[in-house]
C-alpha cells in the first residue's frame, strides 16, 4: 500500500498534470494533421526532456502517444485524410458516417473507443506486464506471417460490393509492397534504377494520395456548390449515451484486448492491430454489409485497437528493452537520456518507473475526454469553408505530410500518383481500402515467410507445427473465404425450404 501511496503522489503532481494536458493536446492536434505520426510528435518534444525529471519526461511522452494515436481519427472522419497511419481503418466507416451529418457521433465514438482502449491496456498491463513480457518472446516469423496473413484476410469483407477487384486491389498492393530491397537476399526488386525506390514505396504518402486525393479528385468532378456548402453546418463532438455504447461492449472488449496482444508483439504497432480489430468487428458481425458505410463498430473496433497498442508497445519496450513501435522506440530514447536502460533490471530495480507509465496511460486516457471535446470542436472549423478552399486546405496538408516524412519530393511525386490511382479505382469500382491494407501488411507477410523457410532450410511445415501461426492461419483462411461460402449456404437453404 505504501509503494502506490508513494508512485500515485509522483505522478500526480502540479507539474506531471499540467503536461499530461498539454502532451494530450499537442498529441491530439499531431495526430491530425496528415504524416505528422504520434512519433514525429513525440521526436519533436524530445529536446525539453533534457531539462526535466524522469517521471515528468515519461508522462509527458506517454500522453503524447496517447493524444496522437487517437488524434489520427479526426481527419480520418472528417476529411477521408488519415493523420496517422493508425487511422486508416477508421476511414471506411467514419468518412461516410461523416457525410451523413452524423460527424459529431462520429468524433465521438472515436474519442470513447480511444480512451476505453488506452484505459484497458493500462490496466492490463499493470496487472500482467512481466507475464506478457515472457509471450512476447515466444512470437517469432511465424507467428508474424500468419497476423499479417489475418490482417489480409479481411479484404474479402472490405470489398463486400465488388470482392473480385477487392482482391484484385489487394494483390496490386501487395505488388507495390515489394518494391524495394528484397528482406533475404539483398537484391533490388521493382526499382527501376531510382534510388529513391531502393528503401521501398512509403506507405504514408500512398495512404494521404489514394484518400485524400482520390476524394478531392471524385468530388471535384461532381462538384456542386450548393450541395457541398451545405455538408458543413455545426460539427462538434457528441458522446452517445451509455445505454447506446453498452450495446457494444463486445466490440470495445474484443478490439481492446486485440490491440493489446498485438501491442506486446515487438514492431507490430497499432496499424496492424487497427486493422485486424476492424475485421474481426466486420466478421463477427451479423450484417457485415453494413461496414463501409458508416457502422457505429467500423469506428469502435480500429479505434480501441490502436489505442490498446499504445499499452502493448510498452511492455516490450521497457521489460525486453526491444520496441514495440516506432513511438515507443523514441521513448525508449528518451529513457536512455535519463540515464536509464530498458529491460529486466529496469522492472527489477526501478518498479514505480514501469507503474507509473501504465498509469499515466490512464490518466492521459480520462482527459482525451475534456481535451478532445475542444480540439476536435476547433479542427472541425475547417469544414465550415467554401468547398474550394476546403479542397485547397486539404491538398496542403497532405503536401506537407506527405513531404515532412523524409523531406523528399519524389514522396510527393508518390502521394500525385496514388491520388490518380485512387481516384481510378474509385471510378471503376476497385478498392483503395484494400491497396493500401495489402501495402501496409505486405512486408510484414512476406518478411515473417522468407525467415520462416529461412528457418524450416526450405520447408512451410514450421508455419504449421508452430501452435499459435496454425491457429491464425486456420482462422484467417476461414475469415478470408466466409463471405464467398455464406452467400452459397444461404442459396441451399432457400432451396431446401423451397423444396
Amino acid at each position: 500500500m505504501d509503494f502506490f501511496l508513494s508512485l500515485l503522489s509522483q505522478v500526480f503532481t502540479p507539474l506531471n498534470l499540467l503536461l499530461v494536458v498539454a502532451g494530450s493536446a499537442w498529441g491530439l492536434v499531431a495526430g491530425s494533421l496528415p504524416g505528422v505520426s504520434s512519433s514525429m510528435a513525440v521526436i519533436l518534444l524530445l529536446p525539453f526532456t533534457y531539462r526535466l525529471g524522469i517521471m515528468p519526461s515519461i508522462v509527458m511522452m506517454i500522453a503524447v502517444y496517447v493524444g496522437g494515436s487517437a488524434g489520427g481519427s479526426v481527419s480520418a472522419i472528417l476529411m477521408k485524410t488519415p493523420g496517422t497511419p493508425e487511422a486508416v481503418a477508421t476511414t471506411f466507416d467514419g468518412y461516410p458516417l461523416a457525410m451523413q451529418g452524423k460527424s459529431g457521433e462520429a468524433l465521438g465514438l472515436a474519442i470513447t473507443a480511444s480512451s476505453f482502449g488506452s484505459i484497458f491496456s493500462g490496466i492490463c498491463m499493470m496487472i500482467f506486464a512481466p507475464v506478457l513480457s515472457a509471450a512476447a518472446l515466444k512470437f517469432q516469423s511465424g507467428e508474424y506471417f500468419a497476423l499479417a496473413l489475418l490482417g489480409l484476410s479481411c479484404v474479402s469483407s472490405i470489398g463486400s460490393k465488388h470482392q473480385g477487384k477487392a482482391i484484385i486491389s489487394a494483390l496490386l498492393g501487395l505488388l507495390v509492397a515489394c518494391v524495394g530491397i528484397d528482406p533475404i537476399t539483398g537484391v533490388e526488386r521493382w526499382t527501376f534504377n531510382q534510388s529513391a525506390l531502393v528503401s521501398g514505396v512509403e506507405y504514408i504518402p500512398v495512404i494521404i494520395g489514394s484518400f485524400a486525393l482520390a476524394e478531392l479528385f471524385t468530388r471535384i468532378r461532381r462538384f456542386n456548390p450548393e450541395a457541398t456548402s451545405a455538408e458543413a453546418t455545426k460539427v462538434s463532438l457528441k458522446l452517445l449515451k451509455f445505454k447506446e455504447l453498452f450495446k457494444m461492449w463486445f466490440t470495445f472488449v474484443r478490439s481492446a484486448v486485440i490491440g493489446t496482444v498485438i501491442g506486446i508483439m515487438p514492431a507490430a504497432g497499432g496499424t496492424i492491430a487497427s486493422l485486424v480489430g476492424y475485421g474481426a468487428a466486420v466478421k463477427s458481425d451479423k450484417n457485415p454489409e453494413r461496414f463501409g458505410t458508416g457502422a457505429y463498430e467500423g469506428i469502435i473496433a480500429p479505434e480501441a485497437s490502436n489505442n490498446a497498442a499504445v499499452g502493448g508497445s510498452m511492455v516490450p519496450t521497457l521489460t525486453l528493452g526491444i520496441p514495440g513501435s516506432a513511438t515507443s522506440a523514441v521513448i525508449m530514447t528518451v529513457l536512455t537520456i535519463q540515464g536509464l536502460t530498458p529491460g529486466p533490471l529496469l522492472i527489477r530495480n526501478q518498479p514505480e518507473l514501469l507503474y507509473g507509465i501504465f498509469i499515466s496511460i490512464v490518466l492521459a486516457s480520462l482527459l482525451l475526454f475534456i481535451v478532445g471535446r475542444f480540439i476536435t470542436k476547433q479542427f472541425a472549423r475547417v469544414l465550415k469553408l467554401p468547398y474550394p478552399l476546403l479542397a485547397t486546405t486539404i491538398s496542403l496538408l497532405g503536401v506537407v505530410g506527405a513531404f515532412a516524412l523524409r523531406g523528399s519530393i519524389f514522396d510527393l511525386k508518390v502521394m500525385l500518383v496514388f491520388g490518380v490511382v485512387g481516384y481510378l479505382f474509385n471510378l471503376f469500382g476497385y478498392s483503395s481500402p484494400a491497396f493500401v491494407l495489402a501495402l501496409i501488411l505486405g512486408k510484414l507477410a512476406e518478411t515473417g515467410l522468407r525467415q520462416q523457410t529461412v528457418i524450416g532450410h526450405g520447408s512451410f511445415a514450421g508455419l504449421f507445427t508452430r501452435p499459435v501461426s496454425c491457429v491464425i492461419i486456420i482462422v484467417a483462411v476461414l475469415v478470408f473465404v466466409s463471405p464467398f461460402i455464406k452467400p452459397m449456404l444461404q442459396k441451399l437453404k432457400k432451396r431446401g425450404e423451397n423444396a
